[in-house]
């Protein structure tokens, strides 16, 4: 493998052009969700601001329409959250991260009293309920569960209706107004051809790299929910690059060596749980440690993430009201008058997405 030695700084700068919030946006919603693999997205508006952020001109009344057509779903893989995937890719990141998820979830499985005769019985029920393209909240899935005698209170009903989505039985379905509905994942995505284990792990690898590289193996690994071994694994077959920086191993997909160019200030909005952040166990590139040194804290970021260039530098968060959508940033450096504008335009662009007039505060 070719082995490059190379300046750390130039990590963060290149994580924010591989996950295209800098160069080239996508023309299409859903192609961000096939370039990513799969984005984190239980917190459903801040998900799609996060698409949205690598798409052209898009809206979120676009990405609700792509989503209540099913060109872009929402299910519990990787990781015991959610997640946007595509429905060409579902399928196999399921059958390759469900196994992992569930042995994480095996804990409260246990502690709520839920084995895999109970499992059976629900699932069974709601693909009975769910034929011919039904479509049901949350709310209605407990009453399909209290009808054959399954104790669904409190926690219950989120492991059982997150086990069925790990067993590819259901995946989430078009919004009710504001309600989230799921489907019969067979109504969504017809049966195809699957990966075998080792090509899976290689694509699931390929994917994380070419979007989120440069990164180390530790930070695949906590991505995916797989193992050290599996991740060391999907890294070996996919054939990846690596360089050492600061006696650490990054690896990252063919022809990503180059640090990109943008015209700077560059301020983004992130929303919490976007990927340039929560894809990685080491967060150290995007951060400046003698900055935020004492001062981390989740009031000081807020939760949703402010990134000048390409390192973080304060948090923001946002209230909407019946005309417009008040912005308000709390930042952890001062910004002079250029970087001030470039806040500006930043959420000027997040009220011409939501379609609404923005004030920042």
């Amino acid at each position: 493998m070719e082995l490059i030695i190379m300046a750390a700084l130039t990590v963060a700068n290149r994580r924010l052009h591989n996950s295209r919030l800098i160069g080239a946006p996508f023309e299409n919603s859903d192609a961000v969700v096939k370039w990513l693999g799969a984005m984190q997205s239980q917190d459903f508006a801040g998900a799609k601001w996060a698409i949205a952020q690598r798409t052209r001109n898009v809206t979120d009344a676009d990405i609700n329409n792509l989503f209540n057509d099913g060109k872009i779903l929402r299910t519990h893989m990787l990781r015991p959250t959610w997640h946007f995937v595509t429905p060409a890719d579902i399928r196999w990141i399921l059958e390759l991260t469900a196994p992992r998820v569930n042995a994480a979830n095996a804990y409260y499985y246990r502690k709520l009293g839920l084995d895999d005769v109970i499992f059976a019985k629900s699932n069974a029920a709601l693909t009975e309920a769910m034929q011919g393209g039904v479509q049901l909240t949350r709310a209605e899935i407990l009453q399909v569960y209290k009808k054959i005698g399954i104790n669904a209170s409190g926690l219950r009903l989120a492991y059982l209706v997150m086990r069925a989505e790990l067993d590819a039985i259901i995946c989430s379905g078009a919004l009710r107004g504001k309600q989230f509905t799921y489907a019969l994942l067979e109504d969504r995505v017809p049966r195809a051809k699957q990966l075998q284990h080792d090509e899976a792990l290689a694509q699931l690898a390929k994917r994380y790299f070419a979007g989120r590289g440069p990164a180390r193996v530790q930070d695949f690994a906590w991505w995916s929910g797989l193992t050290t071994t599996e991740a060391k694994a999907g890294i070996e077959t996919a054939g990846l690059l690596h360089e050492t920086i600061d006696g650490k191993t990054y690896w990252f997909a063919n022809g990503q060596t180059a640090a990109a160019k943008f015209k700077t200030p560059l301020i983004h909005l992130l929303p919490n749980y976007d990927e340039y952040l929560i894809a990685y166990k080491d967060h150290s590139p995007v951060f400046d440690a003698t900055l935020l040194k004492g001062r981390f804290t989740i009031d000081a970021l807020m939760a949703q993430i402010i990134v000048l260039d390409d390192k973080i530098v304060g948090g923001w968060r946002r209230t909407i009201r019946k005309n417009e959508v008040t912005i308000t940033a709390k930042l952890l450096v001062l910004l002079d008058k250029t970087e001030q504008i470039a806040l500006h335009l930043a959420a000027e662009r997040y009220g011409r997405f939501m379609g609404m007039p923005v004030v920042l505060l």
